[in-house]
């Protein structure tokens, strides 16, 4: 069985047709080479290579830019829980310790919002409910609603980004849809 790969030939639109699981870290490769095609009209007909030309990638540009993308299609991810990356569960632990909340988990939520549908809510959690789901992941324990975790949740990665605008960032193979700033996801 040959695995399927992401080409220069492939437009933007067959890549997240072909790879919704993958869609949100996919998008962020394109995103970081400065190339916001995901609410771009262009991003149905025109190929990875086309729209990397003109943007002013080189050759050696669109290929690091492919092998990068097919880089997130090779990575492993528990899709019967919640995770997160090394690098978040010692930023978030790091935030408990600063603000002393050294018992507290981290509750991940949506909550309906934006042009596309939901946001994720992150936020300290004192106590688990009973309607909740218990997860831990690298040390930290997660708080998440069973419905919403059973529904749409499931699969979730957290990661941190440190940066000009450090932020905890969320990646759902669930999520088929997001709107163009990236503040809402949706499932349809």
């Amino acid at each position: 069985m040959t695995q399927e790969v992401i080409t220069r030939e492939m437009t933007v639109g067959e890549v997240f047709a072909k790879f919704p699981q993958k869609a949100q870290k996919l998008a962020n490769e394109l995103s970081k080479r400065g190339l916001n095609c995901v609410g771009c009209s262009s991003a149905a007909s025109e190929t990875l290579e086309s729209g990397g030309f003109k943007h002013g990638m080189s050759d050696e540009m669109i290929n690091e830019l492919v092998g990068a993308m097919n880089g997130v299609l090779r990575e492993k991810t528990d899709e019967t829980t919640i995770t997160l990356t090394p690098g978040a569960a010692k930023r978030f632990l790091e935030i408990c310790n600063a603000q002393g909340k050294t018992n507290c988990a981290l509750r991940l939520d949506e909550e309906p919002a934006g042009c596309s549908g939901f946001r994720y809510v992150l936020s300290f959690s004192e106590q688990a409910t009973p309607d909740d789901v218990v997860l831990h992941s690298h040390g930290v324990t997660i708080h998440v609603r069973k419905k919403a975790f059973e529904a749409r949740l499931k699969g979730c990665e957290v990661e941190y980004k440190d940066g000009l605008e450090p932020a905890f960032c969320i990646t759902n193979p669930n999520a088929r849809s997001a709107c163009g700033c990236g503040s809402s996801h949706g499932y349809s």
